[in-house]
């Protein structure tokens, strides 16, 4: 303790230990029944967050020994009853409360109202995938609507101007929370549809509590950002906190700043990127030019353009062979194909039946039906045959039959009877015959 005169001068410390003092020996144990808010689970497995009710907040921490034993998962809007000791966190100078137990007791109000609005707005198609607009590639004005005051709005300056130095911005301050806050980010957005001169827009605020975050939950602002001509990019809070703008946006970004490097191409990453389409079409070029220079470089060297006669020279002569060859093999088919075509003719000729007749032999035919007799059985004595020759043709009469089957002496003189009974029986005018030109058939 200082002293300074009569006044005993306490430091900051000193006050601070005895507040925790009293704070702690005051209330050793309570139970408090609140909405949870900003809750976070640090790495560290401690978690903290906010107790409140429609008043007033209060600040709560959860050590990991008691986290584990937790049931369930704490979110914000949900209603619960914390159990623990008060006490003060030296660094800040402030109050909370170190809570040893958390029991859920329902959902909180907000929380019931996000979910209603939720539903019944999903249920309309608000929330569709096939309802998002693609954004810009290349955008030449950016609007924005936030707060005209908050880190927000600099944020996305900021990165604008470092990324795409070229862009227009073009800012409608509105307020972010607050009562009257939604009717007037709907209106914004409505203005900047009226506008037409914005190819992108980017709707959101910085970090907060579910109240502080809650004008964009409310249904206003939803149908404003869905019915937007212009694609519009969420950009609410912090990449944990969700609205009920996020879904009904085109994109939904995790921070302000976020949304910023969305919506733009970075310049260096621009130039990056033309540079490297340059380097690569530049040694396209060189090589191609290369390849040019080699290919022309030995067609001059080439025989064919240092000797060009003897090079049409040694053609015909190559096509003079050719011809010769091709001769040559057309005679060469053309006699084989001579003796195969004498070879067949021969042994036709062979097998002809006038060759047969050349050689002495002789067809003899009915002359009553034409038909051939190969055998004496077939014929009867007096009947008339016609006999083919070589040469011309004899009409016979049978005037005896020998089937082979009786002696020489015997068919003799069968013959001879049967010739002396056909001269007495013939007629005076009988001589068909020339014996010049036809022979008997015995």
């Amino acid at each position: 303790m200082v002293n300074d005169g009569d006044i005993g001068v306490l430091t900051v410390t000193e006050l601070t230990a005895g507040i925790k003092t009293l704070l702690e020996e005051a209330f050793p144990y309570v139970s408090v029944s609140g909405e949870i808010s900003n809750y976070k689970r640090h790495s560290s497995g401690h978690a903290y967050f906010s107790l409140k009710d429609d008043r007033s907040q209060l600040r709560c921490v959860m050590w990991r020994s008691a986290n584990r034993k937790l049931t369930f998962e704490p979110e914000d809007g949900m209603e619960v009853l914390a159990q623990g000791a008060l006490s003060v966190y030296d660094v800040q100078g402030q109050y909370q409360l170190v809570a040893r137990q958390l029991k859920p007791v329902g959902a909180g109000a907000l929380q019931a109202a996000f979910e209603r609005l939720k539903a019944k707005l999903e249920k309309e198609g608000l929330f569709r995938e096939e309802h998002k607009q693609a954004l810009p590639s290349f955008p030449e004005r950016v609007g924005v609507v936030t707060s005209g005051s908050g880190a927000a709005v600099r944020d996305i300056i900021q990165v604008l101007r470092r990324r795409a130095p070229w862009v227009s911005i073009i800012l409608r301050p509105a307020p972010v929370q607050g009562e009257g806050a939604a009717a007037e980010i709907a209106a914004a957005i409505e203005e900047m549809n009226d506008y037409g001169a914005v190819d992108v827009l980017i709707v959101g605020r910085g970090g907060g509590s579910v109240e502080d975050l809650w004008a964009f939950n409310e249904e206003a602002v939803v149908r404003a950002v869905f019915e937007s001509r212009i694609p519009v990019v969420s950009a609410v809070g912090h990449e944990t906190d969700y609205t009920l703008t996020d879904f009904a946006a085109d994109l939904r970004a995790p921070t302000p700043s976020g949304a910023a490097e969305i919506v733009v191409r970075d310049l260096r990453e621009l130039k990056d990127r033309s540079e490297a389409v340059l380097r690569r079409l530049c040694g396209s070029m060189t090589g191609y030019l290369d390849l040019s220079r080699q290919r022309v470089a030995t067609a001059l060297t080439s025989y064919g353009l240092r000797r060009p006669v003897d090079q049409i020279g040694q053609y015909a002569q190559f096509t003079d062979e050719l011809t010769r060859r091709l001769a040559d093999r057309c005679f060469h088919d053309h006699e084989t194909r001579t003796q195969l075509v004498g070879g067949l003719a021969g042994r036709l000729q062979a097998l002809s039946p006038l060759s047969v007749l050349e050689r002495g032999y002789a067809v003899c035919q009915r002359a009553s039906d034409g038909r051939i007799v190969r055998n004496a059985d077939e014929l009867s004595v007096d009947d008339r045959v016609n006999v083919r020759l070589r040469k011309g043709e004899a009409f016979c009469r049978v005037e005896h039959l020998h089937d082979g089957r009786e002696g020489h002496e015997g068919t003799e003189k069968n013959a001879a009877a049967a010739q002396g009974k056909r001269r007495e029986e013939a007629p005076a005018s009988f001589g068909l015959f020339d014996e010049s030109n036809t022979t008997e058939s015995a």
